[in-house]
């Protein structure tokens, strides 16, 4: 096992934290909503689009920052994944808003793309979950000039983020004709 350097061990704490914290914290508010709690707020309905279209905006970026690496363009490269895990971010806080205003949408498919449908759902939850320290960890061995651990590491990370971002997209296109507006 090798050591940690100065930067990584100063992550340390925080990736576990956020790794933690973020999937349950979304799992609880995602659950809650504010008209229970007396605040009169519209379904923000419109919002499924948006975030969906940020999925896809993030693995186009994606897709970019692994070519700029591959062209030796480092700093394109450093831009493009922290634009990456900004999008990111901005996905979980509308996803976050869309259902604490919103009810819950079922799936309205029958047959064979029901159950296509659960398993693309169902993989997309279970991977956008263990992406988030993946992302964490990738990242902070780059600030901690770690590079050929990074490297190492980011071979497993980009395609599972890039799967969680295009089936976010996806699930949206499969559910979209059942939203209520």
């Amino acid at each position: 096992m090798s050591t940690l350097n100065p930067t990584e061990k100063k992550y340390r704490v925080w990736i576990i934290i956020l790794a933690t914290v973020i999937p349950v914290v979304v799992a609880i508010l995602s659950r809650i909503k504010l008209k229970d709690f007396g605040f009169d707020v519209e379904p923000l309905t419109f919002l499924p689009a948006i975030y969906a279209t940020i999925n896809g905006i993030t693995a186009i970026v994606l897709i970019l920052a692994v070519v700029a690496i591959k062209k030796g363009n480092r700093k394109t490269h450093e831009r493009l994944m922290k634009t990456a895990i900004t999008l990111s971010v901005i996905f979980l806080l509308l996803y976050i808003a869309y259902h604490m205003t919103s009810d819950p949408t079922s799936f309205g498919g029958e047959g064979v793309i029901k159950y296509v449908y659960r398993f693309i759902l169902i993989s997309h939850i279970l991977l956008s979950i263990i992406i988030i320290p993946l992302v964490l960890l990738t990242y902070v061995r780059a600030l901690a000039e770690r590079f050929d651990k990074h490297r190492k590491l980011a071979r497993i990370t980009f395609p599972i983020w890039l799967y969680v971002a295009i089936t976010g997209v996806v699930v949206y296109l499969m559910i979209s004709p059942y939203y209520i507006h």
